[in-house]
């Protein structure tokens, strides 16, 4: 049974089966529920990669309860890659879950790469539905055409969003995010010398991430 009292990889029912989750407890009372998702499963992304790794232990060590997902096909869950449709589907149902179990408690996504695009359709959907999430972080999102003959169509106009980007990002050009946010003025943090994987600059992206999370 899902249980957000126990930490660790836990087993949810989703759209496709079953969906891998890592829970990640805070010391003390919780400040809100964070979800955290992870990069292009095609590349090796999962739920243990060191940059959503390094963002939920961060966010449980400021008091939030964590729940990592794998996305479709990796580790335990079930499915296949579905270039973040049916990804979007499954948050969606993760979301839903966490909110019935914990509706005291605020809720908020931060996605990396593959994991911020999927994070950002998360967002529209709640937004148009009148449940929007606190807070949203998104950090080296793709957008347009990336490296690899990717396409990625990503909704703009995010609530609350924190978009940050790596000056040197070799996957996704800054130019990309920026095209991506001017209609809506929607502003983009940029780390300088940053690359996709923010080496040698995680400690800057966790400080964006959390200080944003501090926010009243």
């Amino acid at each position: 049974m899902f249980d957000l009292r126990e930490s660790g990889p836990q087993l949810l029912d989703g759209p496709v089966g079953p969906m891998e989750v890592l829970i990640d407890l805070p010391k003390g009372p919780a400040a809100g529920i964070a979800v955290v998702a992870h990069p292009q499963p095609l590349l090796g992304g999962h739920a243990t990669h060191k940059v959503p790794h390094m963002l939920a232990r961060g966010l449980a060590e400021a008091g939030w309860l964590v729940a990592r997902p794998n996305f479709r096909g990796v580790g335990r869950s079930a499915g296949a890659h579905d270039a973040g449709l049916g990804e979007t589907e499954d948050v969606l149902a993760l979301c839903a879950v966490l909110r019935e179990i914990r509706p005291d408690l605020r809720l908020a996504l931060i996605g990396f790469s593959f994991g911020a695009f999927v994070l950002a359709r998360v967002a529209r959907s709640m937004a148009e539905r009148a449940t929007p999430p606190w807070r949203v972080c998104l950090a080296g999102m793709p957008t347009g055409d990336v490296d690899g003959q990717r396409r990625y169509d990503t909704p703009g106009g995010i609530p609350d969003a924190l978009v940050v980007h790596g000056e040197l990002d070799e996957r996704v050009p800054l130019k990309a995010v920026l095209d991506w946010a001017r209609p809506h003025a929607q502003p983009v943090t940029v780390v300088p010398g940053a690359d996709h994987f923010f080496t040698g600059r995680l400690h800057v992206l966790r400080s964006l991430v959390l200080s944003h999370m501090e926010t009243s």
